[in-house]
């Protein structure tokens, strides 16, 4: 125990751990992210090789990351079938692991025989997971048969758990820049259809509401965005008022 407590506490581990809660950047990339974690991880005592999988909105795996190109042609055959410790791991957000992938295994045919290929012998899948919400799975693959040694298993957990809080919070500025936008959309399609309105009221001589109906009725007539016709009928390009648009433009 005393082993795994230095670890953990080891200053290369807690600038990696800082790391991977540091993603509240512009321009966040979640492959560069999925390198590091695999790179991280392929530090670790006892541990040959690591991959990353990163999930979508759905769970789906979405983006790979590997601390070798064979390691990552595994993940990337992982996400493609939905066959392997990581797969497993991403889909029921538990750690799997085999300690001897040289003996068939029925659960991942395929995968088991590409791993020892790759010269692998063992793997360890972490959910990268915060509560019910799996981010993705860190796999930690080891060169000889047998389980990873303690402190290996407590960094290789401290690194899937500080990744889960890193990919929680840009997933919450990502939701917040979405909102944003939307909100920003939102505001100024309403000043260009106050605008559209107010300038059909004034020169048609009608009250407002009567004025949006014009417009409203436009846009569903042609199968068009009213925001879209609004900001034609502000720019000029249109007049909703009009039955031969074409007439209209080359005038």
């Amino acid at each position: 125990m005393a082993e795994a407590v230095t670890m953990v506490h080891d200053q290369g581990l807690t600038d990696a751990l800082v790391e991977l809660t540091d993603t509240i950047v512009p321009g966040f990339d979640p492959a560069a992210f999925a390198r590091r974690l695999a790179a991280h991880g392929a530090g670790l005592p006892g541990v040959a090789a690591s991959g990353v999988l990163l999930a979508d909105g759905d769970g789906a795996p979405r983006i790979t990351g590997a601390s070798t190109p064979l390691t990552l042609a595994l993940c990337r055959a992982e996400a493609d079938t939905g066959e392997g410790p990581g797969a497993d791991a991403l889909r029921h957000g538990r750690h799997v692991r085999r300690g001897d992938l040289r003996a068939p295994d029925p659960r991942w045919p395929r995968f088991a025989a590409a791993a020892r290929g790759a010269g692998l012998a063992s793997v360890h899948a972490l959910p990268v997971r915060l509560r019910d919400d799996v981010f993705g799975v860190l796999s930690l693959y080891g060169d000889e048969p047998g389980p990873l040694p303690v402190e290996t298993g407590t960094a290789g957990r401290a690194l899937a758990d500080a990744a889960s809080v890193g990919l929680h919070h840009r997933r919450l500025i990502d939701h917040h820049e979405e909102l944003t936008g939307q909100l920003r959309y939102a505001l100024t399609s309403r000043v260009v259809i106050e605008q559209a309105k107010g300038l059909l009221a004034e020169r048609l001589e009608l009250r407002m509401d009567a004025a949006f109906d014009i417009l409203r009725g436009y846009a569903r007539a042609h199968n068009d965005k009213l925001t879209d016709i609004a900001a034609r009928v502000v720019a000029g390009t249109l007049d909703p008022t009009l039955p031969d648009q074409r007439a209209h433009a080359a005038t």
